[in-house]
């Protein structure tokens, strides 16, 4: 921020002016602003809970590291010649091999290299680019002179969560913006979408382009989902590609999709079972690459040159292929391989810090410093030694003051379709936690800053060219969701209506121990409650089988809302498909699951203290889950997504209703009046029979309202009506699956025209039980044939589609 003379340099002057204008308690509470945009947008639950690991917030200083335009120049030029060596050295390596075979380059550092990849070397009949998309770590020196800490070819994450933290910071602080000319991030993600479609196979006008991630349970998996829905990708996992014919296919609702191009976000060795040692990935992906029918950035085996031993050579490197002088150094490095270099390093150890020789990121072990004794098991070649740095310093806000902190940068370049090297106009910056001198990235960092590249008056707008797609069709079908995703949405409405059920029977059933179930007919509706949140798996049979006016149910249904109660799972069985389905969902939806599961969860544990307090929670769990189904039905298009979460809620709440309604009609006919009105209480109806019945309770107009009213969204005749609109959306009218569930949308009917013509009312529906015991196992079933059916692909011509997509 200030110059040697302790003056601020001029492309900072803008920003302090603003926040001078502002005042410091003001930009203080924009910080705090922007932290709760992070929570609000779940970034700040980026890990999930797992034994040894705590939850860290993502935090983004409202103050960003500023790049002066000429500075931004110098670093774009640096890193665009480093891009272009390691391509070619990636090019030579796993091709001719000439730097090894002129000894430009110690062949120990290639072979004895875990991430050079063997079968990359095989010869490819249609030739592709290794590396597209490079980044770096760079240090700024007391010297004020840049340094790479490390290069990232691999595949650098980071730059989802640097659009992001520009998004956010936007919104929470746009005074700074007016204040500063700052370059934009989009022109760079506009050029790199048009760079992947130029990647495409030769003949394909307008290419599918995918996302490949490990998954969501990897810590990347909000950066892969930032990154995707910045560059329009399909976010996909290995499961959800398969090789057919030559071609890498998506496995969709509508059967299999062609993919051209995947921006690769796994390991390279875990890319393909049939070539690596790593037994996942997906089976043939490296032959479709060799041939020609797939484009992956950056193809397997890139990583090979982020070895920290291979920094010496590569000044070396860089005349011996591009006949160029390195501009951009990194920190000095010796590989201790080298003779020469291990004396060196001996002769100083303390000015040294070993690292391995192939991992920037691996820090030595144990038993390192054995590479010094002759005696020693450590072999010298595996490690590399670095002279640490101590980094530059930037301001950062700490209360209502800016304080100076270390700080490393990563910046980001993408080769663009005419072959030129770009870099984002930004970057991810980190403050360091500690300070000291430094030898390579560090394993802990602290807050994120943006990055600001100022931009001048007389500077260009560098965009892509005009794309080259063809028109588009008009197309309303989205029958292209993956199968994965359609299963996670499928048991996402499952367990959300599974919860909002559980906690609509908890809030009856304490409402009732609340005022004392004293009167005959209330005990017979608490134990008839009791039994319906035993068959739901909330309590054990011993509690719902215990007096009504007893401290077992209340013990037991407070335990159930603890840790490692059955409620407090069934939040986080909401959770988990939530997470994989994020870009799926809208905004304001994702917001509201997380204000669920962080509101159910936090109000759960109160409930723990008391049966009142467990009474409001179950309430909030209700509203919340309403919603839920609001937005859904407000703001989700009527497209693939929104058919499989609506079935899924349809298919549980159906099965929940009969479940439910069996047990609150196994009355004895002197009770059959209590059955029948906790039936009107459990659907959620006593308002509307009231309104069209007055006070009288009978069993037809009270069966008609709950089973077969057609109009009544509670009914368990509209669930399985509305599966089977939704069956035969995706499937087809046609379809054995529609067919089935029509089948059983007719029997509330059925089971309610059976009272009407009984003789014996009552008896009649004091026999309904085992009928609706009945149609819950048939509609648990039709959900595991909907699953056989379209996630597991059993049947591989699901839609009436072929492989290829195209109708039979």
């Amino acid at each position: 921020m200030v110059d040697g003379r302790g003056q601020v340099r001029p492309h900072w002057r803008g920003l302090l002016g603003a926040f001078s204008s502002l005042g410091y308690p003001a930009v203080a509470e924009r910080g705090r602003r922007l932290d709760r945009a992070f929570e609000e947008e779940g970034v700040a639950t980026v890990l999930a809970d797992s034994p040894g690991r705590t939850r860290r917030p993502w935090r983004c200083d409202p103050v960003p590291l500023m790049l002066s335009a000429a500075e931004f120049a110098r670093l774009e030029a640096g890193l665009a010649q480093r891009a272009r060596l390691l391509s070619a050295m990636l090019d030579d390596l796993y091709g001719p091999q000439s730097l090894l075979a002129e000894g430009v380059l110690p062949a120990t550092l290639v072979f004895g290299n875990p991430h050079f990849l063997r079968p990359c070397r095989a010869p490819a009949a249609v030739p592709f680019p290794r590396l597209t998309f490079y980044g770096a770590d760079l240090l700024r020196g007391p010297d004020g002179q840049w340094r790479v800490l490390a290069d990232r070819a691999g595949g650098a994450n980071g730059v989802g969560f640097a659009a992001e933290n520009r998004n956010l910071l936007a919104r929470a602080l746009p005074e700074a913006f007016r204040a500063v000319q700052v370059r934009a991030l989009r022109p760079f993600f506009d050029t790199w979408i048009d760079a992947l479609q130029a990647l495409a196979p030769s003949g394909v006008d307008n290419p599918r382009l995918a996302l490949l991630t490990p998954g969501a349970k990897q810590e990347t998996w909000l950066e892969h989902l930032f990154l995707s829905r910045e560059l329009g990708l399909e976010l996909v996992e290995t499961g959800d590609l398969t090789v057919r014919d030559g071609q890498v296919m998506l496995k969709t609702l509508r059967g299999l999709k062609r993919v051209d191009v995947i921006l690769r976000r796994i390991k390279g060795e875990a890319t393909d079972p049939l070539e690596f040692d790593a037994g996942t990935g997906v089976p043939g992906l490296m032959q479709t690459l060799r041939d020609g029918a797939v484009r992956l950035v950056n193809a397997p085996g890139s990583m090979l040159a982020e070895a920290p031993g291979a920094a010496p050579y590569l000044p070396a490197c860089a005349r011996a292929l591009l006949h160029e002088e390195l501009l951009l150094p990194g920190l000095e490095t010796l590989w201790m391989g080298d003779p020469a270099a291990h004396a060196i390093v001996q002769a100083e150890p303390e000015a040294w810090r070993l690292r391995s020789a192939f991992d920037p990121g691996e820090a030595a072990p144990l038993g390192a410093l054995e590479v010094f004794s002759e005696a020693g098991s450590a072999a010298p070649w595996m490690f590399a030694a670095t002279r640490p740095m101590p980094p530059s310093a930037a301001p950062q806000l700490v209360g209502e003051a800016l304080e100076p902190a270390p700080v490393v940068l990563r910046m980001f370049l993408a080769r663009d379709a005419m072959g030129n090297w770009q870099a984002m106009p930004g970057g991810l910056a980190h403050l360091l936690e500690g300070s000291g001198a430094i030898a390579g990235p560090p394993a802990r960092r602290g807050a994120a800053k943006d990055v600001w590249v100022i931009a001048e008056d007389a500077e260009d707008i560098v965009g892509p060219a005009a794309p080259r797609a063809a028109a588009l069709a008009i197309r309303r079908a989205s029958g292209d969701l993956p199968s994965r995703v359609a299963d996670d949405l499928y048991w996402l409405g499952r367990y959300v209506e599974r919860l909002d059920a559980a906690a609509r029977l908890l809030r009856a059933l304490l409402s009732r121990l609340l005022r004392g179930a004293a009167l005959p007919r209330e005990i017979a509706e608490v134990r008839a409650l009791a039994r319906c949140l035993h068959a739901a798996g909330l309590i054990e049979a011993e509690a719902a089988a215990s007096p009504a006016d007893g401290t077992a149910l209340p013990r037991a249904l407070r335990a159930a809302a603890g840790p490692g109660g059955a409620l407090l799972g069934l939040l986080e069985a909401v959770e988990r498909p939530q997470v994989a389905v994020r870009d799926r969902l809208t905004h304001d939806m994702w917001a509201a699951f997380a204000h669920l599961i962080q509101e159910g969860r936090a109000r759960l544990l109160l409930g723990t203290g008391g049966v009142d307090a467990l009474s409001q929670a179950a309430t909030a769990i209700i509203r919340f889950c309403a919603t839920l189904s609001g937005i859904a039905a407000e703001n989700m298009v009527r497209g693939g997504a929104w058919m499989f979460l609506d079935l899924g809620r349809r298919i549980e709440r159906a099965t929940a209703t009969a479940r439910n309604l069996a047990h609150a009609l196994d009355q004895p006919p002197q009770r059959l009046e209590a059955g029948l009105r906790l039936a009107l209480e459990i659907c959620d109806s006593a308002l509307t029979y009231r309104a069209r019945y007055l006070a009288a309770v009978q069993a037809a107009p009270v069966l008609d309202l709950v089973l077969a009213d057609p109009g009544n969204p509670r009914a368990l005749g509209f669930q399985l009506s509305a599966v089977s609109d939704r069956l035969a959306e995706i499937g087809g009218a046609e379809d054995g699956l529609a067919a089935t569930a029509a089948s059983l949308a007719a029997r509330p009917q059925a089971l309610v025209d059976s009272v009407l013509l009984a003789t014996d009312r009552d008896a009649a529906t004091a026999a309904l039980p085992a009928a609706l015991h009945a149609l819950e196992t048939e509609t648990a079933a039709l959900s595991d044939a909907v699953a056989r059916r379209y996630v597991s692909h059993v049947r591989t011509h699901a839609l009436g589609e072929t492989e290829s997509g195209t109708p039979d």
